[in-house]
């Protein structure tokens, strides 16, 4: 049997994916990169680093196979400006793996890898090549696109900082470990309600890093914590329902595939899935994997 190989380094994990020629995920192994205590991220020259330490372990996991082509993030997003020195290290060993297995080797955006990975966990690939909108909401993007004809336009998106790293800025605010994601889950699960929240967005653009001032205020003045952490939550999910909103007003309603990270959070999915036609990765192809990515390198080689 054929496989198809996947890598991706992004800013906060290491991963390295195998795609049958069934069109199956076999193998999706992936390492979070450390990032010290109280930090609320990690410099590109580190993250570099961490890679290079994590690949033997997390490519280990491939095993022994016949390998057809091999396919990798290049940049995070679909732009002719988008560049993160992280990727240079999934670029080194996935062109290097080609040419040891004399296979072709594929480039993709790491955004378009996550859509990727979403489309095949929630069961909805019946959508490839067809119209419909993808949710990107993770720690480095928060950005609503028009997927049509394997086309990519962005339709709505933050303006200022990610709902991931809204997020992780006001969960290192209250102790949490980076990243905060799951934990400030956990402490608004204890909260039996927060105040309403007031969110920014303008014809599909938002604003995200207003939540960090109003977090602190609220923890400066004796405001539970689990409650600043469910406020938060809030915050984020009415930001991309919104979004979703305003976007079908330039597009019609569509269906939604949401991918990333946050997305991961069953708090903010709840409302989000009775707003729209929506469909979720599951937690596994929802953060940072390259399961998305060797699903694309077999796309291109194995359909």
């Amino acid at each position: 049997m054929k496989y198809f190989l996947g890598i991706d380094t992004s800013n906060y994990t290491t991963s390295c994916a195998v795609t049958d020629e069934n069109g199956r995920v076999v193998v999706n192994s992936k390492r979070l990169l450390p990032v010290a205590k109280g930090e609320k991220g990690l410099r590109q020259s580190d993250a570099v680093f961490n890679h290079i330490k994590a690949l033997p372990e997390v490519v280990g996991a491939v095993g022994q196979r016949e390998i057809a082509c091999v396919g990798y993030s290049a940049y995070p997003r679909d732009t002719e400006d988008s560049y993160m020195p992280c990727f240079l290290v999934g670029k080194a060993l996935a062109e290097s793996a080609a040419s040891l297995f004399g296979v072709d080797c594929f480039k993709f955006s790491h955004q378009r890898g996550h859509i990727r990975a979403a489309l095949y966990s929630a069961g909805k690939e019946d959508l490839i090549g067809k119209e419909y909108l993808a949710f990107h909401v993770s720690g480095g993007t928060t950005e609503l696109l028009h997927c049509k004809n394997h086309e990519i336009v962005p339709v709505g998106r933050s303006l200022d900082i990610s709902a991931g790293q809204a997020i992780d800025r006001v969960g290192v605010m209250l102790g949490l470990d980076f990243p905060c994601g799951k934990y400030l889950e956990e402490r608004a699960l204890k909260a039996e309600k927060a105040p309403r929240v007031k969110i920014c967005v303008r014809n599909g653009e938002s604003n995200l890093s207003g939540i960090e001032n109003l977090a602190a205020k609220m923890l400066k003045d004796g405001v539970a914590p689990e409650i600043i952490a469910l406020y938060t939550l809030n915050f984020v999910k009415e930001t991309v329902i919104k979004t979703v909103k305003d976007a079908f007003e330039k597009t019609g309603e569509l269906p939604v595939i949401f991918a990333g990270g946050v997305m991961s959070n069953r708090l903010i999915r709840e409302d989000i899935a009775n707003c729209c036609e929506a469909y979720f990765s599951e937690p596994e192809f929802s953060s940072d994997n390259a399961a998305g990515v060797s699903l694309l390198a077999y796309d291109k080689y194995g359909r």
